[in-house]
């Protein structure tokens, strides 16, 4: 497999995300990057982004709930943000981002009585993990994310993201996350969203997800999902709801979780201003939401 490393100097310019990084070896020289705020004796609360951002989107989350006494740990999916990045769109399948995570997190930090939230494919990635791992798990937040089987059509606005993304002859990566943030973003975080990657050759990744979501029922990874569904099904566990009110992705998936899921049962689901991006335009009201879920669940 070949591998890229987006050198340290790209991070140098990004402004208001000063936690210093850390980094954990994943297998096959393979290097997953993430940083870490609040008590280290605290709950582990791990924040999972999604297609195309990095634990950045993030920034004005992760003080909120360190504050609040919470471990937070933030890493970045593998393809994106500090991580290292395969070359091949072929090296990119759902199950290997999932097996990825749950290295990461079971294997090498040996995290227990986890608050996961997951946004975005770090929803679709986290949910499998938990469902398929679920001692270490003690709770769940999702937001704006689904857990797709193929056999729901996808809303349009998503099939012509992902035409675009395949057919591009390059990605503007800060200007998709623009796109899709309710009042838009200024250019230093245009910028901060573009650092990861030097050039199109580091965005293997940011192409490749797109293809991985499940849209028919014969995809490789349905049969996965219905099993992680069943299990969400019966899943007592707490679980909290906390979507925007303007995404068009993702926005239905909100009364499916919290109708499916049992842990949802009897919690004020918080539903917050934004676009797919909440995190951009709404991350402390965000944080709050989680910190007093995990306050409020243990």
């Amino acid at each position: 497999m070949l591998v890229l490393r987006t050198p340290q100097e790209r991070f140098a310019a990004v402004r208001g995300f000063d936690l210093a990084p850390q980094h954990v070896e994943l297998g096959g020289g393979l290097r997953m990057a993430y940083v870490e705020d609040g008590p280290p004796d605290g709950p582990p609360v791990v924040l999972l982004h999604g297609e195309p951002t990095w634990s950045y989107l993030y920034r004005r989350v992760i003080p909120v709930v360190a504050a609040a006494g919470c471990r937070v740990i933030a890493p970045d999916l593998i393809g994106f943000g500090r991580s290292d990045k395969p070359a091949e769109i072929g090296d990119h399948t759902y199950a290997r981002h999932v097996e990825w995570v749950r290295a990461f997190l079971i294997d090498r930090l040996g995290l227990s009585d986890v608050t996961l939230v997951g946004h975005d494919w770090g929803g679709l990635i986290g949910l499998r993990v938990a469902a398929e791992n679920p001692a270490p798990f003690a709770r769940i937040v999702v937001t704006n994310t689904g857990l797709p089987t193929g056999e729901a059509t996808m809303p349009e606005v998503w099939w012509r993201l992902r035409r675009w993304i395949e057919t591009a002859p390059q990605i503007d990566v800060g200007r998709l996350v623009h796109g899709m943030t309710a009042d838009g973003l200024a250019g230093e975080v245009l910028a901060a969203y573009d650092a990861p990657f030097p050039d199109d050759t580091y965005k293997t990744a940011v192409r490749a997800m797109p293809q991985l979501v499940p849209t028919t029922p014969e995809d490789p990874a349905t049969q996965a999902n219905r099993a992680a569904w069943a299990v969400l099904a019966a899943w007592r566990k707490p679980f909290l709801v906390a979507f925007s009110d303007n995404d068009p992705i993702t926005g239905a998936m909100a009364a499916v979780f919290r109708r499916v899921v049992p842990g949802a049962a009897g919690l004020d689901h918080p539903v917050l201003p934004g676009g797919h991006f909440l995190q951009e335009e709404c991350g402390e009201q965000l944080g709050q939401a989680i910190a007093r879920f995990v306050r409020g669940s243990r």
